[in-house]
């Protein structure tokens, strides 16, 4: 029989999913307790809500929602989930999640979250069994004033590669943290929509790089089809200006805005006609 509990932890759970516009599911395993309990703390002040519970009590209050397609979610239920519930947009979510987590080092059998790089460059390492140690992993190196110095960028793990425990102790020896201890989102859930953590990852500065560039072309294109808008009206009044003084130029179309440069032209011409007459 079913406890009274439960039923109204179900309920409450499938209250929440109902009252919010983002979902997600997160897990936990491996972050430690106390860790966890900051976490949380600095989400409630966003006003993200993170409720842990079996696994099987989770699915049910998915299933029992009426949101659209909510119930898929309930494949991305893994390791030691927990529900998480905001408002806003799945890509703020999944962004406060990565900028509250900490790096830490990388276990033996733990799994790469992204592509490991050893950097080039200088080490406190003198010359000894540590070059083939490195080499072992994939990393070649150099003396260099004495010290051993990496040629070049390694990646010696790849995303989704599992970690040896040469690599393990290899990267903590190199000082290393490429694992990263926080709330894992596995999924989100918005509006009918269900997202992946890989299609939540976002490079902020790559994409305002790309918005920024978009803004250019967009405004290089209006002001060359001379297409009038609040932002290029500026740039039109100083194009329209530039291209009617330098055909009132060519025409000798004598004007305030011009004379000066008509003068300076007709000089030009004037020393040009006297130096070739001295040939």
């Amino acid at each position: 029989m079913v406890s009274q509990t439960k039923i109204e932890l179900v309920q409450q759970l499938t209250d929440l999913v109902n009252s919010h516009s983002v979902i997600a599911v997160v897990d936990f395993e491996s972050l430690p307790a106390q860790q966890l309990q900051t976490m949380k703390a600095k989400l409630r002040a966003q006003n993200v809500t993170v409720v842990m519970a079996r696994k099987r009590l989770l699915a049910r209050a998915l299933k029992e929602s009426k949101q659209e397609k909510i119930a898929d979610m309930v494949e991305h239920l893994r390791g030691m989930p927990a529900l998480l519930f905001a408002n806003g947009n799945p890509f703020a979510v999944y962004a406060t999640l990565q900028k509250s987590k900490s790096a830490a080092p990388a276990r033996a059998g733990a799994i790469a979250p992204k592509d490991i790089v050893v950097p080039a460059g200088p080490t406190s390492f003198a010359p000894g069994p540590i070059i083939s140690e490195l080499a072992a992993v994939g990393v070649k190196t150099k003396v260099d004033g004495g010290k051993l110095a990496i040629t070049d960028d390694f990646t010696v793990a790849k995303e989704g590669d599992e970690i040896s425990q040469k690599l393990s102790e290899m990267l903590k020896r190199l000082d290393i943290k490429p694992m990263e201890i926080g709330l894992n989102l596995v999924a989100a859930w918005e509006g009918g929509f269900i997202f992946k953590a890989k299609d939540l990852r976002v490079d902020e500065e790559e994409y305002m790089g790309r918005f920024v560039t978009a803004i250019q072309y967009a405004t290089n294109l209006s002001v060359e089809a001379v297409y009038p808008t609040a932002e290029n009206a500026e740039l039109l009044v100083q194009k329209a200006f530039r291209d009617a003084k330098g055909l009132a130029i060519e025409a000798s179309v004598l004007s305030p805005e011009v004379i000066t440069e008509i003068i300076a032209r007709a000089h030009r011409a004037a020393q040009s006609v006297h130096s070739d007459s001295k040939l």
